[in-house]
């Protein structure tokens, strides 16, 4: 697929002539608080671990993230490296610039102090798995600087057993030769971690304490990498605080991480700079030039600052070239932070500033994990999708307890033996590198589980992977059908969930938060839209993925029996889709302007709701509309994507738009407010979903073209189900050429507002 997928750029380039790259510019630093850090700094990552760049001429902080740096239950600034100028040239300065470019992951800050050019270029290598920054003087010897690391929020360990402990943090710094090194310890989960920086320059290195003095230099490399002692297996999500530590230990690092991360930085000090740029340039790049996206009238606006074009569509004035950008700014923030052998992005990614992160920067599955891995297979990224494979295969085998729990709880029945039930597995709302959920309930219901393992099925779905169907995708699925049919009973004939929650929506008149005890009161119903769609959606591709591998279990049989008695679908009063089986007319229930679409998720991400019913596609628009455009970033995202499976383009571009003028922050960071990273996911996925479909079983070409974009445009690389790469240019609103690079020709279904493209339009490579 690889090959495939490349060879389609190759050709692109020249077929359509796509050349423009994609920039996030500012012309002055960001803020050296937590402001600056979330509204202006700008990201980088390899998976590995996440860096934000501040761009300070007199200071330049780096501040890094390692998603299994945590406290209990709170992920938290690992490190700031802080590179301090320490000459009078800086006092004042010219011709200031700080960029990341999106297809290559390369940030930079440039300016003119005292008639010298300084320059620094900066990237986050996930082959070589180290950062490197390049500083350089155009003036020989003026560059002179002192490179120090700071570990924050430092309190001291205590007794087992105190609140206390849950953010007890030690660490100690020191300097030697041309290298820092950084020792800490995280008390609650006994989290150990290393760090190491290096210098390489033609200046002249000193240490003073805990820094390197760098002085009369015209260039300087630094190199940065850090591990811990997280292990990503079954037993780690086991028995949360147990390993909790009593005595810190930070004179020396862990021996083991210590090797590895010294393994690391001679590797890198070895390889060079411009080696190890070239290479993760062609890491980067071949992931990011996979999908090219050219919308009408965009080139004059590839020079403006970032924060211009933004304020310019608060005025009214969009930009295509913005808007591009911003899809692609999603999928430069999946490749930065979710890489195989990593963790998982989680709610802000791989990037967190915070003592204590909001929400913990959590893995959370009542739709914003599953956001976080909307675009991975539309928009040629599915490798990205590993490391939360990995991770939800470490902790689904703890869940088993929670199972037994669950079925307890709602008095239904046993929990079967490991020979009845080998893979049988359930989910909550918040998991953690370190816990995983807990017992369903409170907000959301069972159907969290199959919000989850849609993602596995688009995976197969759309790569055709057998090893992936094999290891992950059939036990995720068998194990989550094996729960979700024990969740139901027979009420009335039909088949609904015992415990149902609609997620987040509140049991008081208007929807309205009036908290009780600190809980607010969550509407707790039987059957709700929620779990009923999503029951169908994961046992339907149950049985799809149960006769592609010819297979046939107790759980199949049972599904077979329940499939068609789900009922997840029914149409009220106000010719709304339902959200709860109990309402008649739209709003008689909970907020009707609640942030979640819970109701629509048949819609998008499933496939229940498509246009061979187009009674139930038009009661989704219904609830859609009266549900209302205003809300939160991550919440404008799942109406945009819901908006362009109903083919209406332009109210998708409405909500991309308002996105922009609302909940973006000037680094193009998404706003719930705080910062998540979902809206960006969310967003990506929706201008995907604009252009090309294929739920229906067939590739749908411009299925959802705003009129704004449809003068005259072009994408490419963008997949299809069924393992298909599709390139498209549009004239007039119509596509002109089309190719598709499939592994199957026969299979090949194009269609273009339901008809069949004509062979002049289509070009089918295999």
């Amino acid at each position: 697929m690889m090959r495939l997928v490349l060879t389609a750029a190759v050709l692109l380039v020249s077929f359509f002539g796509f050349s423009q790259t994609h920039k996030i510019v500012s012309n002055s630093a960001a803020q050296d608080n937590i402001k600056g850090w979330e509204n202006q700094s700008y990201p980088i990552g390899n998976g590995w671990f996440g860096v934000n760049i501040f761009g300070g001429v007199k200071k330049e902080r780096l501040q890094i993230t390692e998603n299994s740096f945590l406290t209990r239950r709170n992920l938290t600034n690992a490190l700031d490296i802080n590179l301090i100028m320490v000459d009078d040239n800086h006092n004042k300065f010219t011709g200031y610039s700080r960029s990341i470019e999106l297809e290559t992951g390369i940030g930079r800050v440039d300016y003119v102090a005292n008639d010298v050019v300084y320059s620094r270029e900066i990237f986050a290598s996930y082959p070589d798995r180290v950062m490197a920054v390049k500083c350089k003087a155009s003036k020989k010897g003026a560059l002179n600087f002192n490179l120090s690391a700071n570990t924050p929020f430092l309190r001291p360990f205590v007794k087992k057993g105190s609140s206390v402990a849950y953010d007890s943090r030690a660490a100690k710094v020191t300097a030697s030769g041309d290298e820092v090194h950084v020792v800490q310890h995280l008390q609650y989960y006994n989290v150990k971690f290393y760090g190491l920086l290096k210098v390489i320059t033609d200046g002249v290195i000193s240490q003073n304490g805990k820094l390197l003095q760098v002085r009369g230099a015209t260039e300087a490399v630094v190199l940065f990498t850090c591990a811990t002692n997280y292990r990503l297996e079954p037993d780690t999500f086991k028995y949360e605080g147990s390993k909790m530590a009593l005595v810190a230990e930070v004179d020396k690092p862990d021996s083991e991480i210590a090797s590895k991360v010294r393994n690391i930085i001679d590797k890198a000090f070895n390889k060079g700079y411009d080696a190890l740029k070239a290479s993760h340039i062609e890491d980067f790049s071949s992931l990011m030039n996979r999908v090219k996206l050219d919308l009408p009238d965009n080139n004059d606006d590839a020079s403006c600052k970032t924060a211009d074009l933004l304020s310019r569509i608060k005025k009214g004035a969009p930009s295509t070239y913005l808007e591009e950008t911003f899809f692609q700014f999603g999928r430069y923030l999946l490749v930065s932070s979710s890489r195989p052998g990593t963790l998982p992005a989680n709610l802000q990614g791989i990037w967190n500033a915070h003592h204590k992160s909001p929400w913990g920067s959590g893995y959370w599955h009542n739709i914003n994990v599953q956001m976080n891995y909307w675009p991975a297979f539309i928009t040629n990224l599915a490798e990205c999708f590993e490391p939360y494979a990995e991770f939800n295969e470490a902790f689904r085998p703890v869940t088993r307890n929670n199972v037994q729990q669950y079925l307890n709880r709602h008095k239904l029945g046993r929990l079967p033996s490991k020979h009845e039930s080998p893979d049988i597995w359930c989910v909550a709302t918040a998991v953690y590198p370190y816990r995983e959920g807990g017992v369903p309930g409170g907000h959301s219901g069972p159907g969290t589980g199959a919000l989850t393992t849609k993602l596995f099925a688009d995976w197969y779905d759309y790569t055709l992977d057998e090893k992936a169907l094999k290891r992950f995708v059939w036990p995720v699925i068998h194990g989550m059908a094996d729960f979700l049919c024990r969740c139901v009973k027979e009420i009335d004939g039909k088949y609904l969930s015992a415990f149902s929650a609609s997620p987040e929506q509140i049991n008081t008149p208007g929807g309205k938060w009036n908290w009780r005890n600190g809980t607010p009161p969550y509407y707790i119903t039987v059957g709700c839209a929620f779990d009923q769609q999503l029951i169908w959606e994961n046992n339907n591709d149950l049985l799809r993925f149960a006769e592609i591998l010819g297979t046939n279990t107790p759980v199949v049989a049972r599904v077979k029996q329940q499939i068609d008695k789900y009922d997840p679908v029914q149409i009220g009063e106000s010719g709304q889709l339902k959200e709860f089986r109990e309402e008649k007319k739209y709003g008689e229930i909970g907020d009707p302007l609640h942030r979640h679409i819970s109701h629509l998720v048949g819609l998008y991400p499933g496939t229940l709701i498509n246009a061979t019913k187009p009674e139930w596609m038009q009661a989704a628009k219904v609830a859609l509309d009266l549900r209302g455009d205003k809300s939160t970033g991550w919440a404008l995202a799942h109406r945009m994507n819901c908006r362009a499976r109903l083919g209406d383009g332009d109210h998708a571009l409405k909500l991309l738009r308002i996105m922009l003028a609302e909940r973006v922050y000037e680094n193009l960071w998404g706003m719930h407010p705080p910062y998540q990273i979902d809206g960006n996911f969310g967003a990506t996925s929706a201008v995907a979903e604009m252009l090309l479909q294929s739920q229906a079983g067939y590739i749908d070409i411009l299925p959802a073209l705003p009129k704004a974009w449809a003068s005259e445009g072009s994408f490419k690389g963008l997949c299809a189900r069924g393992k298909m790469v599709v390139d498209c240019k549009w004239k007039n609103a119509e596509p002109i050429e089309v190719i598709v690079y499939a592994h199957d020709s026969s299979k090949v279904d194009v269609r273009f507002k339901g008809h069949k493209l004509q062979n002049e339009i289509l070009r089918i490579i295999k």
